[in-house]
């Protein structure tokens, strides 16, 4: 089974794109964290949620990428 090179390159933009903009939002959201716990330490696991938060981004470009690799050269 040959697959097309465009799924390849589809599939890289789908996780790179949404790991790029997890980056960006953790780096924004982790500063934005440090000063709330430095300020009021009781809102360490809110912080550490909204840190934790835009990993799902990223889990979900992984599942596109998939899809895009292993379900749609099969259709």
């Amino acid at each position: 089974m040959t697959v097309d090179p465009l799924f390849g390159i589809g599939a890289g933009v789908a996780f790179g794109l949404g790991a790029i903009g997890t980056g960006i939002a953790q780096a924004r959201i982790g500063a934005a964290g440090v000063g709330v716990v430095a300020e009021k330490p009781e809102l360490f696991g809110i912080a550490l949620v909204f840190v934790a938060l835009p990993e799902t981004l990223v889990i979900l470009g992984f599942v596109v990428a998939a899809i895009i690799l292993f379900v749609l050269p099969t259709l």
